[in-house]
């Protein structure tokens, strides 16, 4: 569960992290108000639930309250990656001095958290990490230690971060536990002319199993502006999570979606969705699963990763035959079956005999035909 930047801001607030002072608002009038309750001149920041807004124009500097109505007024109805704009923040400008970069991601692989830290933050930081990736500290964060002052001292030295940055470590590191969350990032986290350290943007990435304590974030995926394929997956009771790329992946267990996804960025390809049909899937849950990636355009293949255990393979290939029934079959599907009853679902596969399915035995074969059907299309 994904939360809007200035919910972001919120939580850093409640933690100690410091913000400048920002309102949202959802109508163009609103800002004009806003703006003067501010001083007057403002970042008007759209606010969506995606990155690239400064790229796309959602993100501008007001000069007065009469511009910052005006601005408002563009960037609200605006489309960025698929989000309709529907409010605005507007915050206090800062004289920055210089701009640093914060997270801490959960790393599956390690089981363990991941502190990331850069003393070049701000909207290049990805091409700071792919052009330099010496300048990006990446250091393991134990969880049943956490960051101690040491652990803090350590991030700080590995990145180049200045002394005064020390207690935003520690206070983000409390927002990632005491708030449940995947992945808590600050870019930019700034140093202004005054000596402040304030937080200026903020990613927050509440974990989904803990939804019954994050009541007041909980929208069920209904919000308006929310990712609108996020949302119907959440109607339909399924995990799933937009990315960026061409290939859409569904799996049977969170464990197998993962690997699925590495080894197909392995082939050449990136993942466009991620949907877990869980460990005992009906058929309508898989054919309601691939009905959702199949509606998101982005989509060029579909690769179907499934180990049948308590979910048998047989009525995940009814599940497929039943989709294809309702939903109308325009891109690659690729499908790999092992497990309980997998024979028996590629029976099922083969006498349907769709022309845009394909059967592989193997997921790395699997994976890499979904890549090559992926790039050609």
């Amino acid at each position: 569960m994904d939360l809007y930047e200035h919910q972001a801001r919120q939580l850093f607030a409640e933690h100690g992290i410091a913000v400048p002072e920002a309102e949202v608002v959802a109508l163009a009038r609103e800002a004009r108000s806003a703006a003067e309750r501010l001083g007057g001149r403002v970042v008007v920041k759209a606010q969506v639930r995606t990155g690239g807004r400064g790229k796309a124009g959602g993100v501008r500097l007001a000069a007065d309250p009469a511009a910052a109505e005006l601005t408002a007024r563009h960037i609200l109805g605006m489309d960025i990656k698929g989000h309709t704009v529907r409010k605005v923040m507007l915050a206090q400008p800062v004289d920055i001095k210089a701009e640093f970069y914060v997270s801490y991601v959960l790393d599956r692989a390690a089981g363990a958290f991941l502190a990331i830290a850069s003393a070049e933050g701000g909207t290049e930081i990805e091409e700071v990490a792919a052009t330099r990736p010496e300048a990006v500290a990446r250091i393991p964060v134990d969880p049943a230690n956490g960051v101690t002052e040491a652990k803090a001292a350590e991030i700080a030295a590995a990145a180049g971060l200045p002394p005064p940055t020390l207690p935003v470590l520690r206070a983000l590191w409390q927002v990632l536990i005491r708030e449940d969350a995947l992945l808590v990032e600050v870019n930019p986290l700034v140093r202004t002319a005054e000596g402040l350290i304030l937080a200026l943007d903020g990613k927050v990435t509440l974990d989904d199993n803990a939804r019954f304590r994050n009541g007041r974030w909980d929208n069920g995926g209904t919000e308006p502006g929310a990712d609108p394929l996020e949302a119907t997956a959440a109607a339909k009771g399924l995990n799933y999570v937009k990315l960026d790329g061409e290939v859409g992946v569904i799996g049977n267990g969170a464990g197998l979606v993962m690997s699925t996804l590495d080894v197909v960025a392995g082939c050449g390809a990136r993942p466009a969705d991620f949907l877990d049909i869980g460990g005992g899937a009906s058929a309508q849950v898989m054919a309601d699963g691939l009905s959702v990636i199949l509606s998101d355009p982005a989509v060029k293949s579909v690769f179907v990763n499934v180990f049948g255990g308590i979910t048998a393979c047989d009525a995940v290939a009814d599940g497929i035959v039943q989709a294809l029934e309702t939903v109308r079959l325009t891109k690659p599907l690729v499908v790999r079956l092992d497990g309980n009853s997998a024979a028996r679902g590629r029976e099922i596969l083969a006498e349907r005999a769709h022309p845009l399915v394909e059967q592989v035995t193997t997921m790395d074969g699997a994976a890499k035909r979904a890549a090559v059907l992926a790039n050609a299309g």
